[in-house]
């Protein structure tokens, strides 16, 4: 029985690598996806190219549960790689659907990395299965490999299959893609999500979802990919096909709001000191007076200490994090998002007992995590607490790979900021407004998606299909 699931959506982290030779290039991406976990901790995988032979394992975990023991070993030596970490959402999380994505086809084996989201993939889909297409997974990658080999058998080259089928896919997509004897990176034209390239001292050539994976592997970073870009890495060198290049850009702000590590670099800004300024913002639009600033560990912490930096308030450390329970955001249900919560942070007492404690945290989705903090804030003594939000509220779905739930689970759909604040337990409530959060990232060479805050998208999204529609899960 298939019943359409009802969780939200991923957010994954991609990376590939080419290099002159063979070389332990699975230890590469192992090393990177470690990096990337933050973008995915409930499947990875990693594909090896020895000489146009695949060999691939991946399976739900984390990248040191996936790859423990002899199971990195056994990928072999080979001189192209790439890999994937994911989140899944609730009737998601299975093997079937972790990537990367391999594909043996007449002409020749492909494997695909994808971070992002189709908003036409429920109509590319229905064309396929007309046509006879069997689908194995419920991701968007499987609807992109139909799209890759559909188009590879009427086009010279795989980068040419690529380039004409980025017309039929609408939506976001940073794409890592291995042939038999070729590396390539792909970008969807808005740029929805981040996508770079570097390089290694032995003329490798890397691509990863954020610079701190390079940095991870000692990569040189040598610059973002443009929208619409595609880069094609072979023997004979590195090529740009630029075809689709040329829309403005829009990428996802909740990249530098919760998303990236505060190590990483995005279009050339900072996420650190994007959230720092985030913090300094917010106290320009909601200045309160106040004993202690503290953040929600950990995207939260950038823009408490900014918070303090901008307000004079000190800046001081009220919780401590468990490091073994993954981030509460994209828990598949509310039992284990609850659970979670209890058991990733504790307060410490001394820092905000009978004091006017001024709280930071990246977001409120559905206000139950938000309303347990400041409960465990409220019984360790806290005298008021001011909770404030490094972005505007959440009103609308996200059809880009962003895990926003849709509008009845959002609480800010529900509820205005006072019936918000009243309920969560906190003394006031002040969101970072929209025209403050594209302010951010003011080095950031890109404009900024801001559609899950406004409701105006930068193109198109489905009216009537829900944008899960072809998630579903298999019941026994």
């Amino acid at each position: 029985m298939r019943t359409l699931r009802t969780g939200i959506h991923e957010e994954c982290g991609v990376f590939g690598v080419f290099s002159p030779e063979n070389t332990d290039t699975a230890a590469l991406s192992y090393a990177a996806l470690f990096a990337l976990q933050h973008r995915g901790q409930e499947s990875c995988g990693i594909v090896v190219n020895d000489r146009g032979v695949f060999t691939h394992h991946k399976d739900v975990g984390l990248v040191q549960e996936v790859f423990s023991g002899d199971k990195l070993s056994t990928l072999g030596q080979g001189n192209i790689s790439i890999g994937h970490v994911r989140y899944s959402t609730t009737g998601s999380n299975s093997r079937v659907n972790a990537q990367p994505l391999v594909v043996r086809h007449i002409k020749g084996p492909l494997a695909i990395a994808h971070n992002g989201n189709l908003v036409n993939a429920h109509m590319l889909r229905e064309r396929y299965e007309l046509r006879g297409a069997i689908f194995q997974s419920t991701n968007d990658t499987e609807v992109i490999s139909y799209c890759l080999t559909e188009h590879r058998l009427k086009k010279d080259s795989i980068e040419r299959a690529v380039e004409h089928a980025m017309y039929d896919l609408k939506g976001a997509y940073s794409l890592v893609i291995m042939s038999a004897q070729k590396l390539i990176a792909a970008r969807d034209p808005n740029g929805f999500r981040p996508l770079v390239m570097g390089s290694l001292p032995d003329g490798s050539t890397v691509f990863a979802s954020e610079t701190c994976a390079l940095d991870a592997i000692g990569a040189k970073f040598e610059r973002d990919l443009l929208p619409g870009e595609i880069i094609v890495v072979e023997k004979e060198g590195i090529r740009s096909i630029r075809t689709h290049c040329g829309r403005r850009s829009t990428m996802c702000v909740f990249e530098y709001v919760y998303f990236a590590r505060p190590d990483s670099v995005i279009e050339g800004c900072s996420v650190h000191k994007a959230r720092l300024r985030a913090g300094e913002m917010l106290w320009k639009e909601h200045p309160v007076d106040a004993d202690v600033v503290i953040g929600v560990p950990d995207s939260g912490l950038d823009a408490a200490l900014g918070f303090s930096h901008a307000s004079g308030i000190p800046y001081g450390v009220g919780f401590i994090k468990n490091r073994y329970v993954g981030r509460t955001f994209i828990q598949p249900s509310q039992k284990q998002r609850m659970n979670s919560v209890k058991l990733k942070l504790n307060v410490i007492r001394e820092t905000v007992e009978g004091k006017r404690v001024v709280l930071i945290d990246d977001s409120i989705v559905r206000g139950t995590t938000s309303a347990r903090i400041v409960r465990l804030l409220r019984d360790a003594g806290a005298k008021e607490i001011h909770f404030r939000v490094s972005c505007p509220p959440f009103t609308n779905p996200c059809y880009f790979g962003t895990d926003i739930d849709s509008r009845e689970h959002l609480i800010a759909c529900q509820m205005d900021i006072p019936e918000i604040c009243r309920t969560i337990g906190a003394d006031s409530l002040g969101y970072l407004s929209v025209d403050g959060v594209q302010q951010i990232a003011e080095d950031a060479g890109c404009g900024f998606c801001v559609g899950c805050f406004t409701g105006n998208y930068p193109i198109g999204v489905p009216k009537e299909q829900p944008k899960d529609k072809f998630e579903y899960r298999i019941e026994a």
